[in-house]
């Protein structure tokens, strides 16, 4: 079964800062909200996608990873003590299970299943219980990359028409892009991730289309060549790297590229839609 995209995780040192510039650039961003283990995020939600502008809160409730055990918290933590920016990828889940099948009869290191429950902050300042159910894995050629699917046990407490309506137009998520030396070489595991199992190879690099949205995956030349010079010059850390995130703004007049440099760590482009 495709996997559509679910959201995209910005780690950042400054989260008031974060949603600041992200409000600036015409979104509307939700209210503070905390995990028990130690990470705070404000979203910005699109439709059916969202960008989690995540920080580390209170350290000393960050539990370390163990064997076969994964640590949201420890991860972003130890991210952001190299750099800020998209630090894990997301995809959609109905079924964990199913997912969890999935993955391993691809041959994909997955991590112990992990479900969690946290109070969501509303903007009319109301609050409501949220669920997920998180499936954890592994890309050993991209260890500076997070993945894992996500079901959301109560959406109609989640999504709400609000926090969607943006005064720059924004819509939809239309491609996230990755930043390798050999994009061929995360077919296997995208694929498998994604559950897409016709890619495209092309000589800018490789594509998988989703149910919601594109994975891309270019090499540094390619990257320049689609994003310019401004966003490639601002590129920060190692490679493989979640680089730039597209979205479709139905409305806007010309695209707005947003380097790397400007907007923590990762290049955010904003598209009309024909």
């Amino acid at each position: 079964m495709a996997r559509g995209l679910d959201h995209l995780v910005v780690a950042v040192n400054d989260l008031e800062r974060a949603a600041a510039a992200y409000a600036a650039l015409g979104f509307t961003v939700t209210p503070e909200n905390r995990h028990p283990w130690g990470t705070a995020n404000r979203l910005v939600q699109l439709d059916g996608f969202f960008i989690e502008l995540l920080s580390v809160a209170d350290p000393e409730l960050i539990d370390e990873p163990a064997e076969g055990i994964f640590s949201f918290g420890a991860f972003n933590r130890d991210f952001l003590k190299k750099r800020e920016g998209a630090s894990m990828l997301v995809l959609e889940s109905e079924d964990p299970e199913s997912d969890r099948s999935d993955f391993l009869n691809a041959d994909l290191e997955v991590f112990a299943p992990f479900s969690f429950e946290r109070t969501a902050n509303l903007a009319d300042g109301t609050t409501a219980q949220v669920a997920f159910d998180l499936t954890f894995l592994k890309d050993p050629l991209a260890p500076e990359i997070g993945f894992f699917t996500c079901r959301n046990r109560y959406p109609e407490h989640f999504w709400k028409a609000a926090f969607q309506a943006h005064e720059n137009g924004a819509r939809s998520v239309a491609a996230v892009s990755l930043l390798a030396e050999d994009p061929a070489g995360h077919r296997a595991f995208l694929s498998g991730f994604t559950g897409v199992s016709e890619t495209r190879e092309t000589h800018l690099g490789l594509e998988l289309e989703t149910p919601r949205g594109m994975v891309a995956v270019y090499n540094p030349a390619a990257y320049r060549t689609v994003f310019g010079n401004e966003a490639a010059d601002s590129l920060q850390g190692e490679i493989p790297q979640i680089a730039a995130l597209q979205i479709a703004c139905p409305g806007l007049e010309e695209k707005k590229v947003v380097p790397a440099s400007a907007l923590f760590g990762l290049t955010l482009v904003l598209s009309p839609v024909e």
